[in-house]
């Protein structure tokens, strides 16, 4: 099953995430083969990063909360919220 997580930096930690980043990226590495799609969110200006956005296939809904929570920005605080939520694709169709 998909599940999205979507999370919202806290405000004016540009720094932080910066600081973060080389850990979050080996992170994520070992999920390269379940990440659907990832990036982060953007500032109105299309540059600042604000948060961030996964597309993972989990086993449940337990197993996505954990990989959200255990990701380096969330650990290091850089997170004012993270919502994860099953998700299911839709356009463009798969075709067979």
């Amino acid at each position: 099953m998909y599940f999205v997580v979507i999370c919202h930096d806290k405000p004016d930690s540009s720094v932080l995430r910066a600081s973060i980043r080389p850990s979050h990226l080996a992170y994520l590495t070992p999920y390269l083969d379940r990440i659907v799609f990832a990036g982060p969110l953007l500032a109105d200006d299309g540059e600042t990063s604000i948060g961030g956005l996964v597309v993972i296939e989990c086993a449940d809904l337990a197993a996505a909360t954990a990989f959200a929570h255990a990701d380096p920005y969330a650990v290091g605080g850089l997170f004012r919220s993270v919502e994860v939520r099953p998700w299911r694709k839709v356009f463009p169709a798969s075709h067979s």
